[in-house]
């Protein structure tokens, strides 16, 4: 009898800083796809781009997840895209994993904005073999053009497509951090964690 595969979740993004969005998606993927865990991987950066006005760094947006992680037993800190180079292709990372765990299954989770970019990633044609491509729904995009988008690109490049039926939370992180430069209050929209961690590095203060 073959054995039952895992079922894993991927939330990549820049992280910059995560936020309750981020979280909900990911717990809400857990649950609609019965998946055994949710992997977070924040994005590294580019070498020449490590002291970036305004932002976190690797480490300090890498901490940041870790903390807002803490208290969830399913969701993980994953580095595989922090790296020297600080860019990696997500089919390469999602055929390294597949290559290492052949037990596993792959849900690499979107929003409804990257999937109107998916044509323009490198290789998508490898990464729909990689992974099943879970979609969360954004405000400005209708079910109808969403559902369209889906189908064609099932059709084009013969992927697995699901929508994640979650909350249309428009948050940004870039708002985040131009909400704390102007001191105005992110409570409830990050964990609290993760204001302290914030504040007592004193990330996103600087004027850009």
């Amino acid at each position: 009898m073959q054995e039952k595969k895992h079922r894993v979740g991927i939330m990549g993004g820049t992280f910059d800083p995560i936020h309750i969005g981020h979280l909900i998606l990911g717990e809400t993927a857990y649950e609609q796809f019965k998946l055994d865990e949710v992997l977070f991987m924040p994005s590294g950066n580019p070498p020449h781009k490590t002291h970036r006005e305004g932002r976190a760094t690797d480490e300090q947006r890498t901490e940041m997840v870790g903390l807002a992680l803490e208290s969830n037993p399913h969701f993980s800190l994953s580095l595989e895209e922090m790296n020297p180079d600080g860019y990696s292709y997500t089919y390469r990372t999602l055929e390294r994993l597949n290559a290492e765990n052949p037990n596993i299954d792959y849900y690499f989770i979107i929003g409804a904005d990257s999937l109107c970019q998916f044509e323009e990633w490198m290789e998508p044609g490898r990464i729909c073999k990689a992974a099943k491509i879970v979609v969360a729904t954004r405000n400005h995009m209708e079910n109808s053009e969403l559902d369209a988008k889906i189908a064609e690109l099932t059709s084009k490049f013969k992927g697995t497509f699901l929508k994640l039926d979650s909350l249309n939370m428009d948050i940004s992180s870039g708002m985040l951090r131009e909400w704390i430069r102007n001191q105005r209050t992110v409570k409830y929209y990050i964990p609290d964690v993760v204001i302290d961690y914030i504040e007592a590095d004193n990330i996103y203060q600087q004027e850009i």
